[in-house]
C-alpha cells in the first residue's frame, strides 16, 4: 500500500508537469501554412494595420456546396472580387453570414482569420510550400541570434 502511494506523488508532478507544457505550447506564436487553394484576401487589411486574411477555401468546401457562399451569400467567384470589410462581416453579410458567434465564431476572434504574412497581396494560393504565416516575434529571433557563437576574429 505505502508503494502506490509513494507512486501517486511522482504521477500527479508529472501530469501537472504535461499540462503546463501544453499550456505553454498552445500559447506559443506558430507559423500559418497555407493550403493549396485557400484565398489570402487584402483589400484592406494592411492599410488598417491587420494582418490579411487567410480564407481556408476547401475547409470551408467540404462542408457547403457552392451555392451557399457564391450565391445565397453573394460572393464573387474571383479572388479579391467582394469589397469585404469589417463592419458588413459584423452587420451580417458575407462571412458574417457565418461567422456570427452562433453557427461559427465570432468576428472578435481577429486572429483566426487575419493569420496571413503582412504585405502578402490577395491571391489564391497554389502551393502547400509557401509560407504565409508571421514569422516569429522580434524578440524571439532576437534570442535565436544571440544564441549563435560570436565570430571567431581573422588572423593577421
Amino acid at each position: 500500500m505505502n508503494i502506490l502511494r509513494t507512486l501517486r506523488v511522482p504521477w500527479r508532478g508529472a501530469l501537472l508537469a504535461l499540462l503546463a507544457t501544453l499550456a505553454l505550447w498552445s500559447l506559443a506564436p506558430r507559423e500559418v501554412h497555407a493550403e493549396y487553394g485557400d484565398v489570402v484576401i487584402n483589400n484592406f487589411s494592411d492599410a488598417a494595420g491587420m494582418r490579411p486574411v487567410v480564407f481556408p477555401h476547401w475547409f470551408h468546401r467540404v462542408r457547403f456546396r457552392c451555392k451557399v457562399c457564391h450565391a445565397d451569400l453573394g460572393f464573387q467567384f474571383k479572388a479579391g472580387g467582394n469589397q469585404i470589410n469589417m463592419l458588413k462581416i459584423i452587420d451580417g453579410q458575407y462571412c458574417g453570414s457565418c461567422h456570427n458567434g452562433e453557427l461559427a465564431w465570432s468576428a472578435e476572434n481577429c486572429n483566426l482569420c487575419h493569420s496571413g504574412k503582412p504585405g502578402t497581396p490577395t491571391l489564391v494560393h497554389e502551393s502547400t510550400l509557401q509560407k504565409l504565416g508571421v514569422p516569429p516575434p522580434p524578440a524571439a529571433a532576437a534570442s535565436v541570434a544571440t544564441s549563435a557563437p560570436p565570430p571567431v576574429p581573422a588572423k593577421k
